[in-house]
């Protein structure tokens, strides 16, 4: 039987969301072992006074397999 554990997390980049999510990622894998999945479950955008995009965020909910 496995149990799993889900963490919460918040993540940005310049570039993308895409690039937040593997940022955010790649950052938790450091110290948390069997990642299986996440959910992007918020998107924000951060902008200048003329409302350019200037950063992307993401709340992530990341699953791992606890050994």
């Amino acid at each position: 039987m496995a149990v799993a554990k889900v963490i919460e997390l918040n993540s940005s980049s310049k570039n993308g969301i895409e690039d937040a999510v593997k940022t955010g990622l790649a950052k938790c894998a450091e110290s948390v072992k069997n990642i299986q999945g996440a959910w992007i479950n918020d998107i924000k955008v951060v902008t200048d006074g003329a409302g350019n995009v200037t950063e992307w965020r993401v709340n992530l909910k990341v699953t791992f397999v606890v050994q």
